[in-house]
């Protein structure tokens, strides 16, 4: 591990701290620690205590748009659990289109229909994939169960490890009692699709009670 060096202000070599550095980077500090895990773009020095310094040269660099990410792209997640609600999907994409055109920079849009809880989505597998392969720098979703209602952590997690930042937009905190409704929906949901006649009505009647008494 580098020992920090002292900070020399004025035409001499000045060391910049991580946040200072993520501000004219323009990135998160979580970007800039994601970047050294992966070894595309190491800090000059990391103090004793684990601070990380970006030097005077670094920061021509990373202003000569010499970005790390410059191979891999944005991506928006788009999600509804039925072609029922293909309108909603379209909703959907236009406002991830318009929040991230509004950051000028270039990006992709996946589109996947099927539930939260269902792990086979095409989308969804393509998405991993190529998170998986280091070619995502970051997954921007509308809300958090979009991407996915369970296993949303296991999938975060997979994405730090290749350096890729996951980004919700609307992060507004759901009762307990919200969620747990959401959830008992969804697997209800879900259930039902498997079932025929008269059981798959019955399971439909417990989902439409269910979202009435919420």
């Amino acid at each position: 591990m580098h020992t920090q060096r002292s900070v020399i202000q004025g035409d001499q070599m000045r060391n910049y701290p991580i946040g200072d550095f993520a501000k004219i980077a323009g990135v998160t500090t979580q970007t800039l620690r994601n970047w050294h895990k992966r070894g595309s773009f190491i800090p000059a020095y990391v103090s004793e205590g684990g601070t990380r310094y970006y030097s005077e040269q670094q920061v021509r660099l990373i202003q000569g748009k010499a970005n790390p990410d410059r191979d891999r792209t944005i991506i928006g997640y788009c999600r509804v659990s039925s072609n029922k609600q293909k309108v909603d999907l379209q909703r959907q994409v236009e406002t991830m289109r318009m929040y991230l055109a509004a950051s000028g920079t270039p990006f992709e849009i996946v589109e996947d229909i099927g539930s939260g809880i269902n792990y086979s989505k095409k989308g969804l597998r393509q998405l991993i994939l190529r998170i998986c392969n280091g070619e995502v720098a970051k997954v921007v979703v509308l809300y958090k169960d979009r991407l996915l209602r369970f296993g949303f952590e296991l999938v975060e997690y997979v994405a730090e490890l290749h350096g890729t930042e996951i980004e919700i937009i609307d992060n507004t905190e759901k009762t307990q009692e919200q969620e747990l409704v959401e959830d008992l929906v969804q697997i209800i949901t879900e259930f039902s699709c498997k079932l025929q006649g008269k059981r798959a009505n019955k399971t439909k009647r417990m989902v439409k009670e269910l979202i009435a008494d919420d």
